[in-house]
């Protein structure tokens, strides 16, 4: 239906939809949040300690770690000085380029790596894996792509 101002409203199965979604992914990182709480991670910090332990040599540009977590510079800076404070990672100068800085995995960040990933992944599974069926992973993985692929064209990164 659409109005004057040209509005196309959802339909009541497209709400209905659409705010499951927006229920589902609050709840999941809340509780995903919650789950890493006893090891005094964030999702952010997990989320950086992830990209970190998959880069060659754990470790990235800043730049491209901002990009790669969706936070900006100023923010990763913040989060990357209290994970530096917590002695999970630290900053090196990058040779090639001086104003570019590195964010690298320490030796503990690896060991909080390593230790604290099966709980998380026990955590993704118990609250989202484990309560689907394989079929339904395939279905909500071939919708998804699509959006995925949309709003990295509308970043600007294909």
């Amino acid at each position: 239906m659409e109005t004057e101002n040209g509005a196309r409203w959802l339909s009541e199965e497209e709400q209905r939809a659409w705010r499951t979604h927006l229920d589902v992914s609050r709840l999941l990182t809340y509780q995903l949040e919650k789950d890493l709480q006893p090891f005094g991670l964030t999702m952010n910090d997990y989320e950086i300690l992830v990209n970190l332990s998959e880069s060659e040599d754990r470790r990235m540009r800043m730049s491209d770690l901002a990009s790669a977590t969706l936070q900006s510079k100023s923010r990763l800076s913040h989060q990357i000085t209290r994970m530096e404070n917590a002695g999970l990672v630290r900053r090196e100068n990058c040779e090639s380029d001086r104003r570019g800085l590195y964010a690298v995995l320490t030796e503990l960040g690896w060991d909080t790596m390593r230790k604290v990933a099966p709980h998380h992944v026990a955590s993704v599974r118990r609250h989202f894996i484990d309560l689907l069926t394989p079929e339904d992973l395939k279905a909500l993985y071939g919708s998804l792509v699509p959006v995925a692929d949309h709003l990295r064209t509308q970043r600007g990164r294909v």
